[in-house]
């Protein structure tokens, strides 16, 4: 027998969430046939949630791109890659000379391996001198990095998955976890069994809320009001951690003097004060209490202001610093931390380096063998579509579907157009595609080498399994060639491993996380400064990340989402995920089984609205906001309160036809969260 009719396990990790699960890809005859178990996995010890256990089935789809395409007299045509590299590097160089470093925008995904997000965001910073880079944390996470850079100096989560297993009191705040983060949610399910209470704090009862000791209702997007009411609460008790605060904690008597104006703030968030009290206590009075969230605290206006709120939780009562504490994101993308660590973004280089800082920027220089990095803060994602056809002239998008998953689908169809060049580089021809004047034939993670880094910080190995598809080719070969085209030295014909070694050589918290080390099933948590340090699983022991070493307590006053229902939209709607598919559903849709499960979008609406306006079980439905339209189905139900709606994000022609790109102000995250809309009958079923 040939060793091609073998079958071989090659270990890797998910391509989908951020917890990260290790899993062995099934390879016979060059092609992935399926998926098993690794069970020496800390992670997620062998089980798998749907998704991950199809991960497999869109690697040899027919649909794949396999060859670059120009869009010429309206219409793709194959082209060589000669071709369209040449024709992206001359766009990209006149865009360049004739408009400067900030007539270009460069985004890229969280869904790729760290690998291709370093190389890209150097090549943008290299080649054109451009801060305006991006990725989609700034969707999802981006209030996470700048709240907890703020409160404890490090934009990370502070604790492991399964630390949550230490705690005696865990307190799941805007996350569905059983279903955005099954494994992670089985941490919590692990939890419950052995005894430790769960609080769900959530405007929808939720799968993760319905496994909850105590599910606490609220009105959407009052959080901060919440949170203030509690924190009242735990300092007029006396159960704030006096000795920690005194020892580890600024901004006390400002918190203090703040939180006195919401000891009843029943009429903003809600729930009824002796909730509010319970809550308070269960968790300050608990040894060690855990506060785990997601995007129902991060997509909004508020969001930096939220995440601060769940950092001034745990820093008031101790909750930072060992095991069964901390403040944890749960990251929705399978690299949404790698693509932030990795500098692919406006303001910070790799291992969140300032540009702004002179010395930052003399050191890239020196380490890319370059001149004249900008200090200039860039434009982020959104921005980025707004500016388009104005500030920005030609775009260059890897692996992401902005016409899906962006705030306002209309918007971002009608700014691409303005654009003089799109290049988009992905594995699918995805809705974005038709907007591009390029498309780069990339490859999958089963394609490549490289990393992923979940919410636990985990930097975890993915490794190649079989060949991308016809001409397509590895992502960072074609960053290499493009940056060879354009003269650019730094970028020669890469691996994965020495795109990483060039990453660690320059950043301080990740140069001893060698591909040696990342071998062990365990890998590496980051910060890892040196070769022989074991890496950190638990951060701020002893002192925190900030300049001084304290953590920092916030006065925030509660304010509104930016668009609150009106007599013309008298709906609020809320978006999220399912268990059974990722994102705007490029690899998941690919499997027939989870198709199945959930083929086209619906609405959750509260009985009482649906009986109010006659809309029956199943009923065809069309809801607008003040941005645009879009069709569905009811599914009525009491798991969301009256006056509220819930879609979740996955499908095209859906919600992000409605939601708003309203920008919180400190980290431009836009409202995907919370905005107006009405609900109008159909008929039909």
């Amino acid at each position: 027998m040939s060793d091609s009719n073998l079958i071989k396990y090659v270990q890797t990790t998910c391509p989908y969430c951020g917890v990260g699960c290790t899993l062995n890809l099934v390879v016979k005859n060059e092609k992935v046939v399926g998926v098993e178990p690794y069970k020496r996995s800390p992670i997620n010890d062998g089980k798998l949630c749907p998704k991950g256990l199809t991960c497999w089935e869109h690697v040899h789809s027919p649909d794949r791109l396999t060859t670059p395409l120009i869009k010429k007299d309206g219409k793709f045509v194959e082209a060589s890659w000669d071709e369209a590299l040449d024709l992206v590097a001359k766009k990209l160089k006149e865009t360049s000379d004739k408009y400067g470093p900030k007539g270009l925008g460069f985004q890229t995904s969280c869904r790729t391996v760290n690998e291709d997000c370093y190389i890209f965001q150097k090549f943008a910073r290299v080649g054109f001198k451009t801060n305006n880079v991006d990725n989609c944390a700034r969707i999802c996470h981006g209030p996470s990095v700048a709240g907890l850079s703020l409160s404890f100096g490090s934009g990370a989560a502070t604790n492991g998955f399964e630390d949550a297993l230490n705690s005696d009191f865990i307190l799941v705040w805007g996350s569905n976890a059983l279903e955005a983060h099954p494994l992670a949610g089985r941490r919590m399910v692990q939890a419950k069994l052995k005894g430790i209470p769960i609080y769900a704090v959530d405007p929808r009862l939720s799968t993760t809320a319905k496994i909850a000791d105590k599910w606490i209702q609220f009105n959407p997007s009052t959080h901060i009001a919440l949170a203030n009411s509690m924190m009242y609460w735990i300092i007029k008790a006396g159960k704030h951690d006096k000795k920690f605060i005194e020892e580890r904690v600024n901004g006390f008597e400002e918190l203090k003097a703040m939180v006195e104006k919401y000891a009843d703030a029943e009429d903003i968030h809600g729930v009824p004060l002796e909730t509010v009290k319970d809550l308070a206590y269960k968790y300050a009075s608990a040894k060690n209490a855990v506060i785990i969230y997601c995007l129902g605290i991060t997509e909004l206006t508020t969001g930096t202001d939220n995440v601060r709120s769940m950092g001034n939780l745990a820093l008031l009562t101790g909750n930072v610093g060992r095991p069964g504490v901390g403040v944890n994101p749960l990251r929705g993308q399978n690299n949404v931390q790698g693509a932030c660590d990795m500098g692919a973004y406006p303001n910070v280089y790799s291992g969140y380096q300032k540009c702004e800082v002179a010395d930052n920027r003399a050191k890239m220089e020196k380490a890319w063998g370059t001149s004249g990095l900008p200090d200039w803060y860039g434009a982020t994602l959104v921005e980025q579509i707004k500016q388009c056809g104005n500030e920005i002239k030609a775009m260059y998008v890897l692996g992401l579907n902005p016409v899906v998953t962006y705030p306002d689908s209309n918007l971002v169809k009608a700014q691409f157009q303005k654009l003089d060049f799109l290049v988009i580089q992905d594995i699918f021809f995805t809705e974005s595609c038709q907007y591009a004047d390029v498309i780069l034939p990339g490859a999958c993670f089963a394609e490549k080498d490289g990393t992923f880094t979940s919410g636990e910080r985990r930097i975890n190995r993915v490794r190649k399994a079989t060949n991308p598809p016809g001409k397509a080719k590895e992502d960072i070969w074609i960053i290499a060639e493009l940056a060879k085209k354009m003269g650019l030295k730094g970028f020669e014909l890469p691996t994965a491993k020495s795109v990483w070694d060039d990453m660690r050589n320059c950043t301080p918290n990740m140069f001893g996380a060698t591909y040696e080390k990342l071998e062990k099933p365990e890998s590496i948590v980051w910060p890892c400064p040196t070769e022989d340090h074991p890496g950190t699983p638990i951060l701020h022991i002893g002192k925190f990340s900030t300049a001084d070493g304290k953590g920092n307590l916030f006065g925030i006053e509660y304010r509104p989402p930016a668009e609150v229902a009106d007599a013309e939209y008298p709906f609020t709607m809320m978006t999220g995920r399912l268990i059974f598919h990722y994102h705007s559903r490029s690899q998941t849709d690919r499997s027939a089984a989870l198709h199945y499960e959930v083929p086209a979008s619906y609405v959750q609406i509260n009985h009482e609205d649906a009986k109010r306006l006659g809309i029956g079980q199943h009923e065809k439905i069309l809801i607008s906001s003040r941005r645009g339209k879009t069709e569905t189905v009811a599914h009525v139900t009491d798991e969301i309160g009256p006056g509220v709606l819930y879609m979740t994000m996955h499908f095209n022609e859906g919600v992000n036809n409605l939601t708003n790109t309203a920008l919180d102000p400190m980290s431009k995250m836009p409202e995907l969260k919370h905005c107006a809309v009405k609900v109008e009958k159909m008929g039909g079923n």
